[in-house]
C-alpha cells in the first residue's frame, strides 16, 4: 500500500489510476465490520435496502413486519466499548401504528434519485406510497390490482417522474408522480412479475423478469415489448472495443498520384425508398422483428409480436435483475439457481458459469455490484458470495446471518456492502479499520527497508 502511495507522491501513478486501486483493494478486504453497526428497528424480515444516490449517507430499509426505516451510516447515535463501536439507531421510521402505514410487508423501498426528500415504498397490501422524508407523510399513493414485489426509478431520467412496479399481476404498470395516475400499461408477461429495473444508459428502456422465467426489455415509448432474451442464443466472450466496428481509414495503392488524399472514407451504401430518400440505420437493440419475404397475411403490430414470443431466461421465475453502470450487460438471478450474464447490445447469453449451489426460489431477490462492475454480490440462502462478473469464479462468501438473505447494497463512496435478512438483522461489511499508530508503524517499517545503505 505504501508503493502506491509513494507512487502517487512522485507523481508515477495519475491521481484516478490511485482512486481505482485504493477502492480495489479496499473491496477485497470486507468483512464484518467490528466498528459499526445497525441497530434494526424491525420486527420482521428485512426485504429492501438502498442508500441515496445522493450523498450516500442515508440507508432506506423495508421489512415484512410492515415497516420503513430509515439509517445514518456516517453519523453514529452513540459509541459503545470504549468508544471502539459505532451504533447507528434509525432517524426515522414507519410503521404499522402510522395511520397512513403499510397493513402487511414491505417488498421495495427506494429513495427518489436526485433528492433525498421523497422516498417510496411498495408493499403486499397492493400499494405503492411515495412519503414526504421531512413529515413522514403520504403525498401520493397508488393502488394495484396485487401484491407489489418490487418498485423501481431511473437514476438517469431528466424527462419524466415514473416509478415502474413489478406485481402478482402480468401487466406492468407505470406510475406518474407528477400527475398521480397510472400512465402505461405494459403487457407481455404471462405471470406476475418480480423484478424490473431501469437502464443506466437510456430513461427510457425498462428491463422486467416475470415468473414465467422471461425477461423483456421495454421502450416505454411505444407499445410492445422490443427484446425478449432467450437463454439459448449465446455468445462467448465480452463485447469486443467499439473502435473495431468502425474503420475510418484505409490505405490507398501507390499507384495514386501524390495530389491525392491518402485516405479514403468508407460509406455504406443506402437503399433508395419509394420517396428517394435514403433510410436510416435503426440500432439493433430497437429492431423490430419483420415480416418474412412473400407473406401475404396483415401485418402484426409489435406489440403482438412480442406477445407471441414465448423465449424464456430462466427454468422458472427470474427473481433479481441488476444492470452494470455502463449500460451494457445485464445481470439476471433465477430460482432455477443460475446466475446469467447477458450482452444488452445482442441480447445473448454470455455463458459464465457461476458457482451457485442455491439461490431463494421464493422470493424476490436484491443484487448488487461494485461501481466497476467487477463484482457481483449476490445472496444465496444464509450467505451473500462475491462473484467475479467476467469469470465466474467467488471471489468472497460473507456469513454473518443465521436466515436467509433477501437484498444486499454495496455503497461505492465508502466501499462498505450492507445485507438484510430474514433474521431482522442489517449487517455492515467494511474494509478493517487502521489506526495512526498501525499507519505511522507501517510507514516507518517502510522507510527502514528503503534505508538499505545503513
Amino acid at each position: 500500500m505504501w508503493k502506491v502511495v509513494g507512487d502517487r507522491e512522485t507523481g508515477k501513478l495519475p491521481p484516478y489510476s490511485f482512486i481505482n486501486r485504493v477502492k480495489s483493494n479496499r473491496i477485497s478486504s470486507l468483512e464484518l465490520s467490528n466498528y459499526k453497526e445497525i441497530v434494526s428497528a424491525h420486527k420482521g424480515a428485512v426485504n429492501s435496502l438502498q442508500v441515496d444516490l445522493i450523498e450516500g449517507r442515508y440507508l432506506l430499509a423495508g421489512a415484512s413486519d410492515g415497516s420503513i426505516a430509515v439509517y445514518d451510516v456516517q453519523s453514529a447515535t452513540k459509541h459503545e466499548g470504549n468508544g471502539m463501536v459505532a451504533k447507528h439507531e434509525h432517524i426515522l421510521v414507519v410503521d404499522k401504528r402510522h395511520e397512513q402505514g403499510h397493513k402487511y410487508a414491505v417488498s421495495s423501498a427506494t429513495w427518489y434519485p436526485v433528492d433525498t426528500g421523497l422516498f417510496i415504498s411498495g408493499s403486499y397490501d397492493q400499494s405503492v406510497n411515495v412519503w414526504d422524508t421531512n413529515t413522514t407523510r403520504v403525498v401520493v399513493d397508488f393502488k394495484l390490482p396485487g401484491k407489489v414485489y418490487r418498485t423501481a426509478m431511473s437514476s438517469v431520467a431528466g424527462s419524466h417522474m415514473l416509478i415502474a412496479t413489478g406485481t402478482e399481476d402480468v401487466q406492468v404498470r407505470l406510475c406518474d408522480i407528477a400527475s398521480g395516475a397510472f400512465t402505461h400499461t405494459l403487457s407481455g408477461h404471462r405471470d406476475g412479475v418480480m423484478a424490473v429495473e431501469w437502464s443506466t444508459s437510456s430513461e427510457w428502456v425498462l428491463v422486467t423478469g416475470g415468473c414465467d422465467g422471461a425477461i423483456r426489455f421495454w421502450d416505454i415509448r411505444r407499445a410492445g415489448c422490443f427484446q425478449v432474451l432467450d437463454q439459448s442464443r449465446s455468445q462467448l466472450g465480452r463485447r469486443p472495443p467499439l473502435l473495431e466496428h468502425f474503420p475510418t481509414k484505409v490505405s490507398t495503392p501507390k499507384s495514386f498520384s501524390s495530389g491525392q488524399s491518402s485516405t479514403i472514407k468508407v460509406r455504406t451504401p443506402q437503399k433508395k425508398t419509394a420517396s428517394g430518400t435514403g433510410a436510416k440505420r435503426v440500432p439493433s437493440l430497437y429492431r423490430v422483428p419483420s415480416q418474412t419475404k412473400g407473406s401475404t397475411g396483415k401485418r402484426l403490430h409489435p406489440g403482438l409480436l412480442s406477445s407471441h414470443d414465448r423465449a424464456t431466461a430462466h427454468y422458472g421465475a427470474v427473481t433479481g435483475l441488476k444492470v452494470t453502470d455502463n449500460g451494457m450487460y445485464l445481470l439476471s438471478a433465477g430460482s432455477d439457481s443460475r446466475l446469467r450474464l447477458w450482452d444488452i447490445e445482442s441480447g445473448c447469453n454470455t455463458l459464465v458459469n457461476y458457482e451457485i449451489k442455491r439461490i431463494e426460489p421464493r422470493k424476490a431477490l436484491q443484487l448488487a455490484t461494485t461501481q466497476d462492475s467487477s463484482l457481483v454480490f449476490v445472496p444465496c440462502m444464509t450467505t451473500i458470495k462475491a462473484f467475479d462478473v467476467w469469470s465466474g469464479r467467488t471471489s468472497e462468501t460473507f456469513r454473518g446471518h443465521y436466515e436467509n438473505v433477501n437484498c444486499c447494497w454495496f455503497n461505492s463512496q465508502d466501499q462498505e456492502m450492507y445485507t438484510g435478512s430474514n433474521d431482522r438483522q442489517i449487517l455492515v461489511w467494511s474494509p478493517p479499520k487502521i489506526r495512526l499508530d498501525e499507519m505511522d508503524e507501517g510507514r516507518n517499517n517502510e522507510q527502514d527497508q528503503d534505508c538499505w545503505s545503513d
